[in-house]
């Protein structure tokens, strides 16, 4: 009883949410509310365990624990309901005071929480009266004759397990329909992909070179496809916006506040740059690094037309689900900087998961601190003014990407063929570029590998180099020099706070 009560209440309050507001699931909201107040440690344990799975853990811990609570609660439920439902009631409450304290709360949020407490109790006690009655009447004769003629006792299991595939039957249809409902955006994102196709672009990336990547030695394709391009965010519930209903309001410290719709920005040049984004939590030799074609507007131009006051050195970003964080004004401003408000990923609209209908894409600066997914607004202020969701859990203000490497050919603990042995990986130093790979065995000479054709500073270069092995383990190692001339640093460093630096390395066996 208490697990099917439980569970009509998630199933509930995520139906109502799907009709209202997508991110008022009490159960999404109390996720939310876990990575919100998780430890930093504890978030960067589960990023490195976990990767991008670290979602779907979570979730499905939650649902251990919950599930727990709930069988406990209908124990305590044998005899009389009062100590289910306040164990009930108090993960109702909890679902509120998760709602409420989401940074993009609303008072219409309340109806899914509200929802969810009301199906849990209801559905309790009704178990309850009906286990109840069932009792009762099993105490009875089995057959009773009369004028009434002959009752047939039911039994309490028969009656619970008929009530169970009721209330579960109808918990998993609300969970499907809700679920459902929260995608709503899937026709929206079909319409701008097609004006997407129909538009002429005032600035097209110039064409990927057939010598770019070396996917045949392993390195990625130049281009990431949008379905496996890595995703870091906080949100658990994915922000589902029709692009008709989207605004950003460019306000602050600006001689004239702009709010532009979604036809606003359409109307707009729209240019197109290939860009590799980069996470700071990428680990030395991690997979947080994807490249793709961007389409959308120059940010730059955006900011001159609403005329940047001086003083203002931060571009404060707020996403629709209420996360937020701060730009460097002076990077925005860079006339070669090529910062975007992006629509379009590699031909199409983006994904819900990649900030569909708009979001920010700045190259050089990791992703925390300039690629807002699902923008709505834009705040022109200072550092010392507001701090954004990641500096105020220890990050760094700013975070240019530093000169990286990684050795994607052969992976670590393999065996390779004693003799020549070829490596393969990427480099990265966005916006300068990479200009010089340079790989080595066991603390020998390096050797300069060859690098693929150059596609632009904003984008990461494959390279492959041989050596020589004979029988035995091996440690390969692999260094990147920018277009700077700055040359990435042997000594490792966590990620935190401004990003992990360190040479990759991997052991194999040659035979």
């Amino acid at each position: 009883m208490g697990v099917l009560a439980v569970a009509a209440a998630v199933a509930a309050g995520h139906l109502v949410a799907g009709i209202v507001s997508p991110g008022s699931s009490p159960f999404l909201a109390v996720g939310d509310a876990v990575v919100r107040l998780s430890p930093q440690w504890l978030t960067e344990f589960a990023k490195s365990a976990f990767g991008t799975a670290d979602k779907v853990v979570l979730l499905a811990a939650m649902g251990v624990v919950i599930a727990g609570v709930a069988a406990g609660a209908g124990l305590l439920t044998r005899r009389r309901t009062a100590p289910g439902t306040a164990v009930v009631s108090v993960l109702g409450l909890a679902g509120f005071a998760a709602v409420m304290a989401q940074p993009a709360f609303a008072p219409l949020d309340l109806l899914a929480p509200s929802a969810a407490l009301l199906a849990g109790i209801v559905v309790l006690r009704r178990l309850h009266a009906l286990a109840g009655r069932s009792a009762q009447s099993a105490a009875r004769p089995a057959r009773e004759s009369g004028s009434e003629g002959t009752r047939v006792a039911v039994s309490r299991r028969d009656v619970l397990v008929w009530a169970s595939a009721g209330v579960g039957a109808a918990s998993l249809l609300a969970i499907g329909g809700g679920t459902l409902l929260s995608r709503g955006a899937g026709d929206s994102r079909a319409t701008v992909t097609a004006r997407l196709a129909a538009a002429r672009l005032a600035q097209a990336a110039p064409p990927i070179p057939a010598g770019a990547a070396f996917p045949e030695l392993g390195t990625p394709t130049f281009l990431t496809a949008a379905a496996s391009f890595y995703r870091i965010d906080v949100a658990l519930g994915i922000p589902r916006l029709a692009a008709e209903d989207w605004t950003l309001r460019v306000h602050g410290m600006v001689d004239r506040e702009v709010t532009l719709t979604f036809d606003d920005l359409m109307a707009r040049p729209l240019v197109e740059r290939t860009i590799t984004m980069t996470c700071v939590s990428n680990p030395v030799g991690g997979d947080l690094i994807s490249t793709a074609n961007f389409v959308g507007i120059d940010l730059r131009d955006l900011l001159l037309e609403a005329g940047v006051r001086p003083g203002a050195d931060q571009a404060f970003a707020t996403s629709v689900d209420g996360w937020y964080t701060g730009t460097p004004v002076d990077v925005l401003m860079q006339p070669d900087r090529g910062a975007m408000l992006a629509v379009g990923m590699n031909g199409e609209a983006l994904l819900p998961e990649h900030g569909f209908p708009v979001r920010m894409v700045v190259p050089g600066l990791y992703g925390y601190v300039s690629a807002t997914k699902w923008i709505s607004d834009l705040e022109l202020t200072t550092f010392a003014a507001r701090s954004g969701y990641w500096l105020e859990r220890g990050w760094a203000e700013r975070g240019p990407v530093k000169t990286g490497s990684r050795i994607d050919r052969p992976r670590s603990s393999s065996t390779v063929p004693a003799g020549t042995v070829t490596l393969a990986g990427i480099a990265w130093s966005q916006p300068d570029g990479i200009t010089r790979v340079e790989v080595r065995a066991d603390g020998g000479p390096w050797v300069v590998a060859d690098l693929a054709s150059d596609v632009s500073g904003d984008t990461w270069r494959m390279w492959r180099a041989d050596l020589d092995l004979v029988p035995g383990e091996h440690t390969l190692e692999a260094r990147a020099t920018a277009g700077t001339g700055t040359v990435q640093p042997e000594p490792r460093t966590s990620p935190i706070p401004d990003g992990a630096t360190g040479w990759p390395a991997v052991l194999v066996t040659a035979r």
